[in-house]
């Protein structure tokens, strides 16, 4: 079973974009488990490199980990991404967390009203190393008024778009394993091959040092 997290970049309550992802993970297809992620305002202010991050951001980040791939929904405020989705990314890209992870996202509003969200939102995972699945990117205009007193939309319309999502992400391949650096396989591999060793660490003048470290 593949799983996907699903975050809104919206606080308010009755959001229709927390509505549209809640209803997302309670008819997700029986092949994902889709989880909606509760602790947008709770986050603190991103602190870079903060070595002991706070207890919510180390599981925003176990969350991330967990998951298979992520769907996002969020409006557009200023028009950029609101304050809060933006400092979540910036907790999730300092950890790394956000690196091969299979992404999406869900506009639930007509074109030209959160183009600049949406701008943003692909930039910041394209900066955080995350592979953006454009088939699983899609727009279903909603109306407000389609939320029931439940928090849900239950427009079955709109369910079947939302399973199609998430089939589509829940066929991601899996995100490859990151690459070593230079310098933790050299920390790892005392001896390096001729073919591997920098151009830098080259000493003609002392044979065989292009050989070990």
């Amino acid at each position: 079973m593949k799983r996907v997290l699903l975050i809104s970049g919206s606080i308010r309550d009755g959001s229709l974009h927390s509505a549209a992802l809640r209803t997302a993970a309670r008819f997700a297809p029986p092949e994902v488990e889709a989880t909606f992620y509760p602790g947008l305002s709770g986050l603190p202010a991103f602190l870079p490199g903060d070595p002991e991050p706070p207890a919510a951001v180390t599981d925003l980040r176990r969350r991330v980990a967990e998951t298979d791939a992520v769907l996002f929904s969020t409006p557009e405020y200023a028009g950029s991404l609101p304050g809060s989705l933006k400092n979540l990314l910036e907790w999730l890209v300092d950890g790394g967390l956000l690196n091969g992870k299979a992404a999406a996202w869900l506009s639930v509003v007509t074109p030209g009203r959160d183009e600049g969200a949406r701008a943003g939102l692909e930039s910041v995972l394209e900066h955080g190393g995350a592979r953006l699945l454009r088939a699983a990117c899609v727009r279903i205009p909603l109306d407000a008024r389609a939320v029931d007193e439940h928090g849900l939309v239950p427009d079955p319309r709109l369910r079947q778009a939302l399973q199609d999502v998430l089939r589509a992400l829940g066929r991601s391949p899996a995100a490859p394993r990151p690459e070593p650096s230079w310098q933790v396989r050299s920390s790892l591999y005392p001896m390096i091959t001729r073919s591997e060793t920098p151009a830098f660490g080259r000493r003609p003048d002392f044979p065989g040092c292009e050989e070990s470290l």
